[in-house]
């Protein structure tokens, strides 16, 4: 495996590395993350980030292949972020949307409704992922209310699908094991395949070719919608390419034929952009990359590229017609939604984005990005490398031949026991997860270029191989 060099300029950075551990400990509660593991060996502090890498408080570096937590997308270090930011809080720090407006708000809603497709030209802003997704769901359910269709209130998602971890959000997410904790849930959600062509068999469904595969995928969604009653579904909810289980991308028609369905039975098609918006996958908004109208998008992480919170779901004007007059209101809302400053410093990162002709980027490399990936399938341990624009999943097997996966003891040794500390120790900081099978993921930022996709490539390698040997 690789090791790298301290940087000898950062040192310490001026950190107590022992006192930060012991108030760690002693009070920092970390999120989806066990804390037995930090109670018996204390936990990685980042101090800094330049670019695509970040540093920790003895001064190693790591590549970022996971723009912190699919964020970053920009890169880290951007001053003139951090002073937009600065500027704005100056001018004005805080003030609600709640019966009043600023300037920043108002801007940036201008600008996301000019990049949503169709007619998505209204912006309830939040200020996460998770919130947007909440928004979305209270708001087709009240939707369909003043439609005078009450009993429309169930949605459906996707079998593994993560839309966030809000008592809503949480019922649409498709994970059991991220749920059962925290049952009773907010009701109405259902679940049908997501587009894992890779695992078709298992699901069911077709093998010989994916677009049979993704029509059939679809075709479930329709199954599910007549088996409930149309006259109770209020929504589906779909990101562009599937997260968690690592990076499902979607089949050729998938999305056409989606649409198709819910305009036939008159469901709403929310398009969870959380993830995939802002140059993920090349495009402002990934339903562009694949052709589509939603009629809600929900977006958040890399509006800023992470240098301030802030999320959106963005809607029709079907959906916001029924609030355009009369006495009718969304009550419903955040504190920080659509804060000065992190409304600021969006505009400015978009400015960035265009500058830098990043979504472009993004398109134009992508291919060279999935070649390199694909070198590593000549490893026994590697099955199937996935993904689009700069966004990929490879997931990991017990038996290529048979597409054998591990079970839940295999797993928690060779991810949790081995990996992710191994590509970490190794100089590359991404995502070992097993919510669905096997996976690394990696979503770097979107300022890389084909040098950094073969030193990831590099660093995958030696670690999967040492994997390999173990088992």
């Amino acid at each position: 495996m690789t090791t790298l060099d301290a940087a000898p300029s950062l040192g310490s950075a001026g950190f107590d590395d022992a006192a930060l551990q012991q108030k760690a400990k002693d009070h920092l509660w970390m999120h989806f993350a066990r804390q037995s593991t930090m109670e018996e060996n204390g936990v990685p502090i980042i101090t800094r980030g330049d670019g695509h890498h970040v540093f920790d408080i003895s001064g190693r570096k790591y590549f970022d292949g996971l723009s912190g937590l699919f964020v970053v997308n920009a890169g880290h270090g951007r001053r003139r972020l951090a002073e937009v930011a600065a500027r704005q809080a100056e001018e004005l720090a805080f003030f609600p949307i709640w019966s009043y407006a600023h300037p920043a708000a108002i801007e940036l809603a201008d600008r996301l409704a000019d990049y949503a497709p169709g007619d998505l030209n209204r912006v309830f802003f939040s200020t996460g992922g998770g919130e947007a997704v909440e928004t979305a769901f209270k708001l087709a359910k009240y939707y369909w209310k003043l439609r005078g269709i009450p009993t429309k209130h169930k949605v459906i998602s996707r079998a593994v699908a993560y839309h966030g971890t809000p008592q809503g959000a949480l019922a649409i997410t498709g994970i059991p094991a991220m749920k059962q904790m925290f049952e009773p849930l907010t009701p109405g959600g259902f679940r049908v395949p997501n587009t894992n062509f890779y695992r078709a068999a298992e699901m069911g469904g077709p093998t010989d070719d994916v677009e049979t595969f993704g029509r059939w995928a679809a075709d479930r969604i329709e199954e599910m919608i007549l088996f409930e009653g149309p006259e109770t579904v209020a929504a589906v909810f779909l990101e562009p390419i599937q997260n968690s289980g690592g990076c499902f991308p979607p089949p050729p028609g998938y999305f056409q034929r989606v649409r198709e369905i819910c305009d036939k039975y008159d469901v709403l098609m929310v398009s969870d952009e959380v993830i995939a918006a802002f140059g993920r996958v090349g495009h402002m908004f990934a339903c562009d990359a694949y052709g589509y109208v939603p009629d809600m998008i929900t977006c958040a992480k890399a509006m800023t590229s992470g240098y301030s919170p802030i999320g959106a779901t963005i809607v029709s004007e079907k959906i916001y017609e029924p609030f355009k007059s009369g006495t009718t209101s969304f009550y419903h809302g955040y504190t920080f939604g659509g804060h000065p400053v992190s409304a600021a410093v969006a505009l400015e990162n978009l400015d960035i984005f265009e500058e830098e002709r990043l979504n472009e980027r993004v398109r134009e490399n992508s291919p060279l990005f999935r070649a390199e990936l694909e070198k590593l399938l000549d490893l026994p341990i590697v099955g199937d490398v996935r993904g689009d624009g700069y966004f990929f999943g490879i997931e990991l097997v017990k038996d290529k031949a048979t597409r054998e996966t591990f079970d839940d003891d295999e797993s928690e040794r060779l991810l949790r026991g081995f990996l992710s500390k191994a590509l970490f120790d190794a100089g590359l900081y991404c995502r070992a997860d097993d919510r669905g099978d096997p996976v690394i993921q990696l979503a770097p930022p979107l300022t890389i270029g084909p040098s950094e996709f073969r030193e990831i490539e590099q660093i995958l390698r030696g670690v999967l191989t040492e994997a390999w040997s173990r088992l």
